[in-house]
């Protein structure tokens, strides 16, 4: 089961700011419907809760591009997983970091090609994508816009 270290905006705020979150995803296969869950109410509540202008569309994005950061990281990397959201200014960071130091590469755009679509999706729906080794494993951040407004 995952673990999530986030601030819920309700009552008293813990050290972590409202403005982030973040989810442990170990190998359950659950992980990936949990990551869409928590981006949700991260988002839900952002908008609800701080008057953060985020769109539906918005949300939809954000749930797409968490399920294929998580599936590609459930299906490459041996290890645990750690999902991380956060608001700079109008933009969501959306960060998962894995265990597997390989660093991804999107391939071309093949419309027969059965899986393997994953970081190609991310790209087209993220503004900015970046690709990072870390002391272990690699870290995958994509930046999406808030809003319409903010692109």
């Amino acid at each position: 089961m995952g673990k999530t270290a986030e601030n819920h905006g309700g009552g008293e705020p813990d050290a972590a700011s409202p403005f982030e979150t973040s989810l442990a995803l170990d190998g359950d296969g659950s992980r990936i419907a949990q990551a869409r869950r928590l981006a949700t109410a991260f988002l839900t509540r952002l908008r609800d809760g701080y008057g953060v202008p985020i769109v539906t569309s918005t949300v939809e994005i954000v749930q797409l591009i968490v399920s294929e950061l998580v599936t590609n990281a459930r299906t490459y990397a041996p290890g645990p997983a750690l999902l991380h959201l956060r608001i700079t200014g109008p933009v969501l960071r959306v960060e998962l970091w894995d265990s597997n130091p390989v660093l991804p590469t999107a391939k071309a755009p093949d419309p027969e090609r059965i899986g393997g679509h994953g970081l190609e999706i991310v790209t087209a729906l993220a503004q900015t994508v970046t690709v990072e080794r870390t002391a272990v494993g690699k870290r995958i951040t994509a930046g999406i816009a808030l809003s319409p407004a903010t692109t």
